[in-house]
């Protein structure tokens, strides 16, 4: 198989762009309760190639190439907004993600209450 670097970068980021989103790794923004969350994903790639081609005097021409690609995918949170407050509520937790999304509905009434507590102090 011999396809032309450009035209195999083309591939892979048409696969990144179709696939790496919050609905993919994650799932759709959801409403809970008085709360809307839209989910937020952290990904990083990164890409390598190299090749070369060489001659010796009584064995002939030899050439050859490689190419290697890596990603990652981590959900890191969501934004939340309740009436007129957005905020971002993250999903790092010591007992790990699991626990951090059962955690959720409870950590989201507390830090929107505890802001409109202190709007009000400001006010």
């Amino acid at each position: 198989m011999n396809m032309p670097f450009e035209k195999m970068l083309e591939q892979v980021t048409s696969f990144i762009q179709n696939e790496v989103k919050t609905e993919t790794v994650i799932g759709d923004a959801f409403t809970l309760g008085e709360f809307t969350c839209i989910p937020v994903i952290r990904a990083g790639m990164g890409f390598g190639t190299g090749g070369g081609e060489g001659a010796a005097p009584k064995e002939g021409h030899g050439e050859g190439g490689g190419a290697g690609a890596g990603l990652g995918i981590e959900p890191i949170g969501f934004l939340v907004s309740r009436a007129d407050q957005i905020s971002f509520v993250s999903t790092k937790s010591n007992s790990g993600l699991a626990a951090a999304f059962e955690k959720v509905p409870d950590l989201l009434i507390k830090f929107m209450d505890k802001q409109e507590k202190e709007k009000e102090a400001v006010a």
